[in-house]
């Protein structure tokens, strides 16, 4: 039997609601230990986990975030608090910086690599066009537009989420 296709989700700004924690990427130096260190405390974003649970019933669900590796931890207890079907987590490696716009397509492309992708759901619109491009099925989670720019200009210059 083939494996079910992956439906493929994004964290931050998409299923976890970092508005509260956007103020340690707002000061210069940008805090990026403060920004990771708060994640536990991401409400939900109710449209995210909707969209994602009901992609559960079809798909097998995944993962691809740019937090770094020293995340996973507290980023599988925060998927598991809030009810989010398990699935394999892609994260960036240690000390990698390049704009998500490049590691999160890589880090697709892996996962992905003899595998149907139904669908992929990201925040960054950068992002969401890279993929597009290498020609993913890409819905954009407008449901935080308010904070993209922040979130944006961060993974852009400093590759951090």
């Amino acid at each position: 039997m083939a494996p079910r296709s992956l439906a493929v989700f994004d964290l931050d700004g998409t299923l976890a609601d970092v508005r509260h924690r956007l103020r340690f990427l707002e000061r210069r130096p940008r805090d990026w230990d403060g920004f990771f260190g708060a994640s536990l405390e991401d409400p939900p974003l109710a449209e995210g986990v909707a969209l994602a649970l009901r992609h559960a019933e079809t798909s097998e669900i995944a993962y691809v975030t740019g937090r770094p590796e020293r995340c996973r931890h507290s980023t599988l207890t925060w998927l598991r608090r809030h009810g989010l079907p398990s699935g394999r987590l892609l994260m960036r490696r240690a000390g990698d910086r390049r704009p998500a716009r490049v590691a999160k397509p890589e880090l697709l492309r892996r996962l992905a690599a003899g595998r149907t992708v139904a669908v992929v759901v990201d925040d960054d619109l950068q992002v969401c066009a890279a993929y597009r491009r290498a020609g993913f099925h890409v819905v954009h989670a407008g449901w935080m537009a308010e904070a993209r720019a922040v979130l944006e200009e961060a993974q852009e210059r400093e590759g951090g989420t």
